[in-house]
């Protein structure tokens, strides 16, 4: 039998999750831009909410292309907030587009994401060692920081737990407890 993160579930959709995706350290600026907006939007929902509607996002986020989406006015805000298939908060969908911004701003000045974002980590996962979810906490000093940074460059809805929150899925921490198998199996990513 596969000992999983407990959060993991039985849900397919988390299991998938947690066996292929969360924790899998992510070195290409696309996906760890739909990670930023995807955790945006988590903020108050479940992450079981953001994965049931992920494929929607992709669609209408046009395959979370930070060029395309800096570029959004207000025809598409409109389109956005009337799509059910997403997440409908005019906060978060005018800070998903705000985000591309600053986004293709960082990439300028860095030449990548993946060149600013995984300096705060030192450019290499940091491995917890947690015996239980119960001791895994919603942020870090990294964390903290990275969100510090992120504000002050015009990003929104990067405070510090969705900032580490992203940090995990994106493997910049191995949040995985020691006795599941993707611990092991993410230790020499």
């Amino acid at each position: 039998m596969i000992t999983r993160c407990e959060w993991a579930g039985i849900d397919p959709l988390y299991v998938a999750y947690h066996d292929q995706e969360w924790g899998v350290p992510v070195y290409d600026d696309r996906l760890l831009f739909e990670f930023l907006v995807l955790e945006g939007m988590q903020a108050g929902l479940s992450w079981a909410t953001i994965l049931r509607k992920r494929e929607n996002f992709r669609r209408a986020f046009d395959g979370f292309d930070p060029l395309k989406v800096a570029a959004y006015g207000e025809e598409k805000v409109a389109a956005l907030l009337a799509d059910s298939g997403i997440v409908r908060n005019r906060l978060k969908v005018r800070a998903a587009i705000e985000n591309a911004r600053a986004f293709l701003e960082v990439q300028r000045e860095f030449g990548s994401i993946t060149e600013y974002i995984w300096r705060f980590v030192g450019g290499k996962p940091i491995v917890n060692a947690w015996r239980s979810v119960q001791e895994i906490p919603a942020q870090s000093a990294e964390a903290v920081e990275m969100s510090k940074d992120l504000i002050r460059r015009g990003f929104r809805f990067v405070g510090p737990t969705i900032c580490y929150a992203h940090m995990q899925a994106t493997g910049m921490v191995n949040d995985h407890v020691v006795s599941c198998f993707r611990y092991a199996e993410l230790l020499n990513r």
